[in-house]
């Protein structure tokens, strides 16, 4: 399969020319059905006529013209591919009962990501205001890409634990108990004169010779300087070797594309970089095909280039495949893969 392409034209028309199972990872952002013109971004012909066609039939129309490309995105994703649905509250639940779940299967559904994209704000009266969007994420098996992704730790928690330096250049450090949490018959022995703990150390006696010699255990001490016997040492756990705090389906760190953002490019439903980011590390490895098949302003494209993945952007927007094109320009080196349009 050819990859590394921005095509213009019907994604439903491409997406069956790509071969079935050639592709690890879709995302997609198609046009809500909000009813607001802005959908149309460029103006250009095809989109004009795709948003007439895609409201002639209310709710009930675009449900089965999405779910009519959506079926094509199942067909050609790998069996440990996975699927990512860019939605909000107008149509996420129909996307999810009348195309994720009858497509993908229950079984395969793996998260509601809620990105709060918005500060709080007034929205209509009497209306709670709207401050999210949904990510419906889907797999085609149960055999998947999924790399853990972490997100800073909280800034309370690392004043209130990381709050130990030894001023050795290593940083700050929490203690971590040395003690197992089961019995552990192998592990009772000695060391530096203080007593095993009742289940045994947590350690074998080889790992807490490294441990001690690379100076990453606390030994408590009394007033003179001595071993306190009287307590148990503990493990220095330094806050730079931490990956930070495992994040789970509610994402509030990535901002909106704000309008001094230097990413910024104009287009009103451009999506931010970061958000992209995560998404392509999380669900894909380098060397993977990623696919976004209602391409817009090509940030997912430009994101997947720059992280080593390669890639198929398609629109039935001229200016929205130009501008995607100037986004890899710009990001273009000597060790930059080479694209068709």
């Amino acid at each position: 399969m050819l990859v590394n392409r921005l095509i213009l034209g019907d994604n439903l028309e491409t997406l069956k020319t790509l071969e079935s199972e050639s592709v690890d990872l879709i995302y997609l952002d198609p046009p809500f059905f909000s009813n607001r013109n802005y959908e149309v971004i460029w103006g250009d012909a095809g989109e004009v006529r795709s948003f007439q066609d895609r409201w002639a039939g209310g709710i009930d129309h675009y449900i089965a013209w999405l779910k009519e490309r959506v079926t094509e995105m199942h067909r050609v994703l790998k069996p440990a591919g996975s699927i990512f649905l860019h939605c909000d509250w107008h149509a996420n639940a129909y996307i999810r009962v009348d195309i994720l779940d009858k497509i993908f299967g229950m079984d395969n559904f793996h998260g509601e990501i809620i990105w709060q994209r918005h500060n709080s704000h007034n929205d209509a009266k009497n209306k709670l205001a709207v401050l999210t969007d949904t990510i419906w994420y889907y797999t085609k098996s149960d055999t998947c890409i999924y790399n853990p992704i972490y997100g800073s730790l909280d800034e309370k928690y690392t004043d209130s634990f990381y709050k130990y330096d030894d001023g050795d250049g290593k940083g700050l450090y929490r203690l971590g108990d040395m003690a197992s949490p089961n019995p552990r018959p192998n592990m009772m022995y000695e060391w530096q004169g203080f007593p095993y703990p009742a289940k045994g150390w947590r350690y074998e006696k080889e790992t807490m010779q490294k441990l001690h010699d690379e100076g990453n255990i606390y030994y408590p001490a009394d007033s003179e300087g001595n071993y306190d016997y009287s307590k148990r040492p503990a493990l220095k756990r330094y806050l730079n070797e931490q990956k930070g705090q495992l994040l789970g389906n509610i994402w509030t760190d990535i901002q909106n594309v704000q309008s001094q953002s230097s990413e910024r490019i104009g287009y009103p439903t451009q999506k931010p970089e970061a958000l992209l980011e995560r998404i392509i590390k999380m669900a894909s490895n380098e060397g993977d095909v990623v696919l976004d098949p209602f391409m817009g302003g090509g940030t997912t494209i430009a994101v997947a280039d720059r992280l080593n993945r390669q890639w198929i952007g398609v629109d039935q927007s001229a200016m929205a495949v130009k501008v995607t094109e100037l986004r890899l320009q710009k990001q273009t080196d000597l060790f930059a893969a080479s694209y068709t349009v």
